[in-house]
């Protein structure tokens, strides 16, 4: 069911605002009876479907809302329960209903919101953004729009647009309750849909899956991404959080957690992006049955991506410095893996695969499982003893070695005769080894997308 909003008067805002909270998300005034805190069992948290909050796959649950809420049940030493929603009138209702402890679904702690809930402190800092197609004219602000604005029922950007209103008081806009705001994105880029608003993480994200996204212009200043808790009289588990923030997350988990999730989403190259689309559906079938078979324990979908940001899935790639095929094997390493030519495409990736994996088993065991793969993939392209160099040289600035988000930062120093003089093996392009890995997990990301969607050919028609 979709609701439009017509033209707004400045006079009429503060009953709007009301409104939003007691009609559109239908919201009850702050509870005051708490829940039995002390005596809890679970952590019961609600959350909404996407990629940067809740997705279960083939691998299991993940997410940065998921993920973090999982290490503050172990901290509390109760077992999670999640209970993700589709919508957000849906999330809220169970927040009321007194079905969740917290929402965690990467809420924007805006000042009504905050009438009604309790923010936790903030996670990271997003800005409201204006959508729009790729191949359409873009418009400059609100009162220039042609066409049809649409956002997520409930969602922030229906309070934000309120606020708009007395700017531009002929603005109007449909507030959809049946998609939610991934939806809406991809509505957009297929042309379904003129514009709509998402913050700049979503937008982020969401291009690597559709590259025909634009942003017009930003709107209003960064607003933070916070957990919400009811208002009870009860404050035991909001103290229970901020103990949690205290001791567990602020700093460098935090830190580690916006690496894994955000750290590679910036940089959108439309042309890449489209190219690489178009390979997965004309070159990749011919090849996906190797990378299954000669994944082993890894995704094969990482192989995958590998493949392509080396080779672009051409089995004949080769460049001036030696290296040949799918997987672009040197010699000697083609020669340690027992794979006579590189130019065949089976040889290659099981040649590739078995590498990788071996370099895997050679980082040390301090580095984070989650992020041994980074790691990994680095030194696939710069070799083990210049990744080993980074990490010295990331130390010797007092940040952690076993960081991922550290030694990408310190990796371009290995290019600077002040930092490469002092390492055992020298001179190395780190700052192409740090890009290498980001484009990976983007096209990594994609690969998961499209796989999630049943958008990769059957690749036993090829």
């Amino acid at each position: 069911m979709t609701r439009i909003v017509h033209p707004v008067k400045p006079v009429l805002l503060p009953l709007l605002l009301t409104l939003l909270l007691s009609g559109c998300l239908e919201l009850a005034q702050p509870q005051t009876q708490a829940r039995a805190v002390p005596s809890r069992t679970t952590l019961d948290v609600g959350t909404l479907y996407g990629p940067t909050t809740y997705v279960v796959e083939g691998q299991g649950a993940s997410g940065f809302d998921y993920d973090l809420a999982t290490e503050f049940a172990a901290y509390l030493g109760v077992p999670l329960k999640i209970h993700a929603y589709h919508t957000h009138e849906a999330l809220f209702h169970a927040m009321e209903a007194g079905r969740v402890d917290l929402m965690a679904a990467g809420l924007t702690s805006t000042p009504t919101r905050r009438q009604f809930w309790r923010f936790g402190p903030p996670l990271y800092d997003i800005t409201n953004q204006l959508v729009y197609r790729n191949g359409v004219m873009r418009p400059r602000n609100l009162g220039n729009l042609h066409g049809t604005l649409m956002v997520a029922k409930g969602s922030s950007h229906v309070e934000l647009l309120h606020r708009q209103s007395q700017q531009y008081p002929d603005l109007t806009w449909q507030e959809s309750s049946d998609y939610d705001a991934q939806e809406l994105l991809a509505m957009v880029a297929e042309g379904k849909l003129d514009y709509t608003l998402a913050d700049s993480t979503a937008v982020s994200v969401t291009q690597r899956f559709h590259p025909e996204l634009r942003v017009a212009f930003d709107l209003g200043q960064p607003m933070p991404i916070a957990w919400a808790l009811p208002r009870t009289n009860d404050s035991v588990l909001f103290s229970d959080l901020l103990d949690f923030w205290d001791s567990q997350v602020r700093g460098e988990r935090l830190e580690r957690l916006e690496e894994r999730y955000f750290g590679h989403v910036q940089g959108f190259d439309y042309v890449d992006t489209r190219a690489f689309i178009r390979a997965t559906q004309s070159k990749l079938p011919r090849y996906q049955p190797l990378f299954e078979r000669y994944a082993g324990d890894l995704d094969w979908r990482k192989l995958a991506a590998i493949s392509y940001q080396e080779s672009h899935w051409n089995p004949n790639a080769r460049s001036p410095t030696g290296v040949r095929g799918l997987m672009m094997l040197t010699l000697p390493t083609a020669k340690r893996m027992g794979i006579r030519n590189r130019l065949d495409p089976e040889q290659s990736i099981r040649g590739g695969s078995e590498y990788l994996q071996q370099l895997l088993t050679r980082l040390p065991p301090r580095i984070p499982e989650e992020e041994a793969i980074w790691f990994a993939m680095a030194a696939y392209n710069i070799g083990l003893g210049h990744l080993e160099d980074a990490r010295v040289i990331t130390e010797r600035h007092g940040k952690d070695p076993n960081s991922w988000k550290d030694v990408k930062e310190y990796l371009p120093l290995l290019r600077k005769r002040k930092y490469y003089q002092n390492t055992r093996y020298g001179f190395a392009r780190g700052d192409e080894a740090a890009h290498y890995v980001d484009n990976i997990r983007r096209y990594y990301d994609t690969l998961v997308w499209l796989d999630s969607q049943s958008r990769l050919p059957d690749a036993s028609h090829f």
